[in-house]
């Protein structure tokens, strides 16, 4: 018999930079440099167009760092016996958390009414999760979690 899965969260890193705007950004700044290389070219400064050469390169290594980390996603699966929390890329899927549904306890931390850190626990074992969250949607994770615990915990009974 399969297990009912209660709640399968998908946590995804909010990135506010659409590929056509990266698109203008990078054209922006490689012209502004280019402009500029060629200021300090006629000045007869040679080597300032190689650094602002590595300007754009280094730009460019920022922005795929920041979209590799982008597709890293956080999946917590909640069934009626077990929460598991595993972090997903596009190669590879690794369990980072797994715990029983029954003895599975959520920790909050707030500072200033703002919850700042949501973490899994049971016995001594804690896992972190959506720490790519803002306060707003870490709360709205927190009170989905709560429900499908709860739902998780409630005795069954057999319809005949």
């Amino acid at each position: 018999m399969s297990e009912i899965e209660l709640l399968n969260v998908e946590i995804r890193p909010h990135r506010s930079l659409s590929d056509r705007g990266f698109i203008i950004l990078i054209s922006f700044v490689t012209a502004i440099n280019c402009i500029a290389g060629a200021v300090f070219l006629s000045m007869g400064a040679t080597l300032v167009p190689f650094f602002l050469a590595l300007d754009v390169v280094a730009v460019l290594v920022a922005f795929a760092v920041s979209y590799a980390s982008a597709r890293r996603i956080e999946r917590v699966v909640i069934t009626e016996s077990l929460v598991r929390l595993t972090e997903e890329t596009p190669h590879r899927r690794v369990l980072i958390w797994e715990g029983p549904t029954a003895f599975t306890r959520l920790a909050a931390e707030a500072e200033a009414d703002r919850l700042v850190t949501l973490s899994l626990t049971v016995s001594g074992k804690e896992a972190r999760i959506g720490k790519t969250l803002g306060p707003k949607a870490l709360e709205d994770l927190r009170r989905q979690l709560d429900a499908a615990l709860q739902q998780a915990r409630r005795p069954r009974t057999l319809a005949w």
